[in-house]
């Protein structure tokens, strides 16, 4: 089933389909999990889309591998 990426109830098992898209809805679910300081950036956003099978919890949980140090 497709994602509305602009309307649905994103949680941490969302699954990230060839149909993501960077949205503002998916930009307020990173920053609840992430907190204030999420940034989408290219290499970010290049992890995201790179065919690998991932999930909204996994994106989050990368961007604050990448940014904790």
């Amino acid at each position: 089933m497709k994602i509305d990426w602009h309307s649905a109830v994103l949680t941490r098992s969302t699954v990230v389909d060839k149909h993501y898209k960077n949205t503002q809805n998916v930009r307020r679910f990173m920053i609840d999990e992430c907190g204030a300081d999420f940034r989408f950036d290219r290499d970010f956003m290049a992890w995201i889309l790179n065919d690998a099978s991932k999930n909204l919890g996994d994106v989050a949980d990368e961007w604050k591998r990448r940014h904790s140090l």
